[in-house]
């Protein structure tokens, strides 16, 4: 057992200058280091077990005697039971490091998720669409909170307000929070359920989507206000007129035409290939391309450094507003979607085409899983039957120039 020294006092301590090492008396082992720099600090010399070991016990003056031998005495408690007071705090640090290690935010489990995953995405606009339900709805609430303490009273706080009223929105962002979190738990940040999961969890508090959700369906013309209507869009001039003719007469999303680019036309086959990463079901499209359509692309300038059929002034993608600024521009109850959907009554009232080749035109996902398992081919032929059907219709009234003189004059012999 360490001897113990002369008890000093607490002025005599405030004396000790030269450098070495003072015991001070009171407790057994307890000295006070004093190096030559003039800096001083207290440390217990005591045997644990077999080893000796010096255990710092804080710096003087900021650790006064009293203190310093209160510590001292707790320490050789601790030993007394058995306690290693060295391996002990090299313990409770490693134990802080791996807490701090966990201790991210949801904005920050978040945003390291969307790093991660962001590129497998199919367009910017989904990112976008990510970003701003977080930042609209989750952030407020839950961006500075630590995602290892999110639970339901969280989730409900996010999405309660917005459930009824816009339950779409509500619906989706419930879904991203459920992948942040499953994330989240897989990289070691949380542990537990998932308190955003929907089936038999969030089922049992929030109603459900399909019974208080209002279907809006998109704004489209009536079939026979289209000849006349596209009288009038030929009229118009610029990129993104074209743009909308060309998504009409290809019974194509907007957003597939602002992205098309020269290398997905084969003029030779007649036919736009739009790959999977540009497609909503994520598979490759084939489009067969009637007549007038390939004309509009032959006249269709191409800009140095853009890749586009349709370019903006500056050779980028055409914003998603372009077209829609067409038809609000015509004074037309219509949006460039709505034409999709023009397009499919025509096709199911007015023609015999078959139904899954309208579907297939379309490029919409079979329902019906059965069906989908047998289909095979792409049914391109059959779909470039149909399209030429909607061109004549849509086409000039008869006994008035064609589609294409009307705007471009006379082609040239091929």
């Amino acid at each position: 057992m360490a001897r113990k020294a002369k008890e000093l006092s607490p002025l005599s301590v405030g004396r000790l200058t030269q450098p070495g090492h003072h015991a001070v008396g009171g407790v057994a082992g307890l000295y006070l280091y004093v190096i030559e720099s003039g800096s001083r600090s207290w440390v217990l010399r005591v045997m644990v077990g077999t080893k000796r070991r010096h255990i710092g016990l804080g710096g003087f003056p900021d650790v006064p005697l009293a203190q310093a031998k209160e510590r001292a005495r707790k320490a050789r408690d601790e030993i007394a039971q058995g306690i290693d007071p060295i391996e002990r705090k090299r313990e409770t640090a490693s134990q802080l490091r791996a807490q701090q290690a966990t201790a991210i935010t949801f904005k920050t489990a978040a945003e390291t998720y969307v790093t991660a995953h962001g590129e497998t995405w199919k367009s910017a606009k989904h990112l976008s669409q990510w970003n701003g339900s977080l930042k609209n709805y989750a952030y407020p609430i839950i961006g500075d909170l630590l995602i290892k303490d999110i639970g339901q009273e969280h989730v409900l706080k996010i999405l309660e307000p917005i459930w009824k009223v816009k339950t779409e929105t509500a619906t989706r962002l419930r879904g991203r929070l459920e992948v942040v979190l499953d994330w989240a738990t897989v990289r070691g940040f949380r542990i537990g359920d998932n308190p955003a999961r929907w089936k038999g969890h969030l089922d049992k508090l929030l109603a459900a989507p399909g019974k208080i959700q209002k279907v809006e369906h998109h704004r489209a013309l009536p079939i026979d206000a289209m000849p006349l209507f596209m009288v009038d869009l030929r009229k118009r001039e610029g990129t993104a007129a074209l743009a909308l003719e060309f998504t009409i007469l290809t019974a194509a999303r907007s957003g597939e035409t602002r992205g098309a680019t020269w290398a997905e036309i084969d003029k030779r086959a007649k036919v736009w290939t739009i790959p999977a990463d540009r497609m909503k079901a994520g598979k490759e499209h084939r489009v067969p391309l009637t007549e007038t359509a390939l004309r509009l692309i032959e006249r269709m300038p191409k800009i140095a450094g853009s890749e586009f059929i349709f370019s903006a002034p500056r050779g980028g993608q055409l914003s998603d507003m372009s077209l829609t600024q067409v038809l609000r521009r015509m004074k037309a109850d219509a949006v460039p979607h709505g034409f999709r959907s023009t397009f499919r009554d025509w096709a199911g009232e007015r023609t015999n085409h078959p139904r899954e080749v309208a579907e297939q035109a379309l490029a919409h996902v079979l329902e019906n899983k059965v069906e989908a398992a047998y289909r095979r081919g792409d049914a391109l032929e059959k779909r470039r039957a149909l399209m030429k059907d909607w061109e004549s219709f849509i086409g000039k009234p008869i006994g008035r120039p064609s589609l294409a003189e009307v705007v471009w004059g006379p082609s040239k012999a091929d």
